[in-house]
């Protein structure tokens, strides 16, 4: 299984940004790495859709089973790209009954659009 890290490692009780803008200094091999792996898991415009349909619903959580149709997919395709969403930290599950819900973990988009803010 692969996990993409956060973009740097910070405090736990750090509650800003997760890094400098990019326009700041340059970044260290490690952390163009994991900002690598973190841009890799949501450039797929399958990705970027589900990431919109689950921030758009009601508190930015959408059952799987609601995520299939709008994206046209088939259901083993969806699910592996939540799994890789929630892998990259943008999105989180919980199981209920036979379902799984995804919801979205803000702070993870923010983090990637701050580094990359001008």
């Amino acid at each position: 299984m692969r996990t993409v890290l956060p973009l740097i490692d910070r405090p736990a009780n750090d509650a800003a940004v997760c890094c400098a803008p990019l326009v700041k200094e340059p970044i260290g091999q490690s952390e163009a790495e994991r900002l690598a792996a973190t841009l890799k898991a949501i450039a797929d415009p399958a990705r970027l859709r589900l990431l919109s349909i689950v921030a758009s619903s009601t508190d930015q959580e959408a059952c799987v089973c609601d995520l299939i149709e709008p994206i046209g997919l088939s259901q083993p395709t969806v699910s592996h790209h939540l799994k890789v969403l929630t892998e990259a930290g943008f999105l989180s599950r919980s199981k209920r009954g036979t379902w799984a819900y995804y919801r979205l973990q803000p702070e993870a988009l923010a983090g990637v659009a701050e580094f990359l803010a001008v």
